[in-house]
């Protein structure tokens, strides 16, 4: 069989842990999403939520399919690639002599591998213009993580999640994107591509439509202001996130 597909798989933890979710997106050859499927999992943290992400995809796969598995998480992509074989000839403990942390995950994904073509693409997360399969796969498991409920086509879902604009991460938000190539100093621009116009009582108009630590999103133009996760919504300032 010749056929070849493009696929990412991502993880998400509100709280690390916290509520969490798996998402993956499958794209034909060419790159063009063609299905997609994400998964609520409770509590849970990241690292388990982005190794599940990647077992749930491999599953939906047929095994004699060629894929290019793309993800930002180097933790998952290495525990299967590079720590497996180590952590098997150790009794599955890790250099230190601790037992392997979410051995039944790596262990579920081993056999998920096994004489199969697939390759592992790394690809940085929350980049303006980065990888649109991550992207999508990025906005759909942080959605579910919200919801607790299944999403995708398979759950009747007619279209792909939007993804918001590169979302920062704890300690980007003040650099305003410079991984993205923007300028921290830009005239009129603030983190998160906010509009410094139209500033009253701590709030400023968003630049580009995005998503509250709340797990509700904002539109572009609409007031939002600083807290300590990023910008949102000015009456989540002070709750927690």
């Amino acid at each position: 069989m010749n056929e070849s597909i493009i696929a990412a798989c991502d993880g998400a933890s509100k709280g690390n842990p916290g509520p969490a979710a798996w998402a993956w997106v499958v794209a034909d050859a060419l790159g063009e999403p063609v299905r997609w499927e994400a998964g609520p999992l409770g509590t849970a943290t990241n690292n388990v939520a982005e190794l599940t992400a990647l077992a749930q995809l491999l599953e939906s796969i047929d095994p004699a399919v060629r894929v290019e598995v793309r993800m930002d998480s180097q933790y998952a992509m290495n525990a299967v690639t590079k720590w497996l074989p180590g952590w098997k000839r150790n009794g599955w403990k890790t250099s230190a002599g601790k037992p392997v942390a979410n051995r039944e995950l790596v262990t579920r994904i081993d056999a998920l591998l096994a004489d199969r073509p697939v390759t592992f693409r790394y690809v940085p997360a929350h980049q303006v213009n980065g990888d649109p399969l991550n992207a999508i796969a990025d906005q759909a498991a942080d959605e579910v993580a919200v919801t607790q409920l299944p999403a995708g086509t398979a759950h009747g879902a007619t279209a792909l999640p939007v993804p918001s604009p590169a979302r920062a991460t704890k300690g980007r938000a003040e650099t305003a994107g410079a991984a993205g190539g923007g300028s921290r100093g830009a005239k009129g621009r603030s983190a998160g591509g906010a509009s410094r116009s139209g500033r009253s009582g701590g709030t400023i108009k968003a630049r580009f439509a995005g998503r509250c630590h709340c797990g509700k999103p904002y539109a572009a133009q609409e007031p939002i202001a600083k807290n300590p996760n990023g910008w949102g919504h000015p009456e989540c300032r002070t709750a927690p996130a």
